[in-house]
């Protein structure tokens, strides 16, 4: 008799047995499912994308309406629409294997825009509201993922033991958490002083992608729950290495997962749910450190409502583009990307046009 929920090998591929039932069928009949198939469990939690793009194209048109009529702007601070580009970068990049913290130095610096470097409180605030908006938009999307996790976990801890592929999964995203949120704590602001330069953000773009496109050719063998603890674990560990500007945590993630020979869904799949806890710890420290106990910046209420609502609509759209892009081809894209922007930063460099250093 089939276990609840647990696959079985076919000749390199995955087949689901149904619930505690046992099927004998002729071989023929039997057709194997490739490993980029959806596990049960992720099948059932679809999310509707005429949902997903009403609610980001809300909260985009929000976000345009309040930048025009400049709600909450003072001149000689950071500009609704200056909010809204850098919300919009924020909610792409954060989201796709491109480095969001690489590319929120890059926009300001190719810009010529100094307010936020010459205010770093300002800065620290923003950037809780920023996080904010793509922490939003991954609970949205993955919420019924969320709800059935947690629940997987408490039940996991009340019966003393992990029987169900969803209870294995909510261990794996404790596990992951883990590493990532001790070192942030201890020393993300210090990494990001001393490698948060153009050029370096450069060379971490190029190797990283490289290491992407390595990593992209394994075969796709392993969903989420056949990770194991210490090979979650791992993938936790090189989220650390998301702390210098460049890298990219979904990045990170994802490539260590292909580097595990998890399918390119699963990975991206992992790496967003990983977001959630660890940003939303982020979140929470920052907001209590930089906005609670410190009164918010004057000039900070239209900016930060204007790049959380940009950053909370286009993390929706990057986050169903992505899963639905990778279903279908390899990353191969953004290893392109990654390399181009890094020899555009040296071509810009090399030109004199903008400084090595920010």
């Amino acid at each position: 008799m089939a276990e609840p929920g647990y696959p079985f090998r076919c000749r390199g591929a995955t087949i689901l047995r149904r619930q505690w039932v046992e099927v004998k069928l002729p071989a023929a009949s039997v057709r194997c499912v490739s490993a980029p198939a959806v596990s049960a469990a992720e099948s059932r939690r679809r999310v509707r994308r005429t949902l997903v793009y009403t609610v980001a194209g809300l909260l985009l048109l929000l976000a345009i309406v309040l930048a025009s009529a400049r709600v909450g702007e003072r001149a000689g601070r950071l500009s609704d629409w200056q909010a809204f580009v850098l919300g919009v970068t924020q909610g792409l990049t954060e989201l796709l294997p491109i480095s969001s913290s690489g590319h929120l130095i890059l926009v300001p610096w190719l810009a010529d825009w100094h307010y936020l470097e010459a205010h770093p409180d300002f800065n620290k605030t923003f950037d809780v509201a920023l996080h904010l908006g793509t922490l939003v938009a991954v609970v949205a999307y993955f919420w019924s993922d969320i709800v059935a996790y947690v629940r997987a976990w408490f039940r996991s801890i009340a019966r003393r033991s992990i029987r169900s592929e969803d209870e294995r999964v909510a261990w794996w995203i404790l596990a992951a958490s883990i590493p990532a949120a001790v070192v942030g704590a201890l020393g993300e602001s210090t990494i990001e002083r001393h490698l948060g330069q153009p050029w370096q953000i450069a060379i971490f773009l190029a190797v990283f992608g490289v290491l992407l496109w390595v990593a992209d050719r394994l075969p796709q063998e392993r969903r989420i729950g056949d990770l194991g603890f210490w090979p979650a674990f791992a993938v936790g560990l090189s989220q650390i290495l998301a702390l210098m500007p460049g890298v990219s945590r979904s990045g990170i993630t994802i490539t260590t997962g292909r580097f595990l020979r998890l399918d390119r869904d699963a990975a991206a799949r992992f790496a967003f749910l990983l977001l959630i806890p660890i940003v939303f710890g982020a979140v929470l420290f920052k907001g209590v450190k930089d906005v609670v106990l410190h009164p918010l910046p004057a000039g900070s209420a239209g900016p930060f409502l204007v790049g959380t609502l940009a950053a909370a609509g286009v993390g929706l759209i990057a986050i169903d583009l992505l899963l639905g892009y990778v279903r279908r081809h390899d990353y191969s894209v953004f290893v392109i990307y990654r390399l181009s922007v890094a020899a555009a930063i040296v071509l810009v460099i090399a030109s004199g046009w903008r400084a090595a250093t920010f």
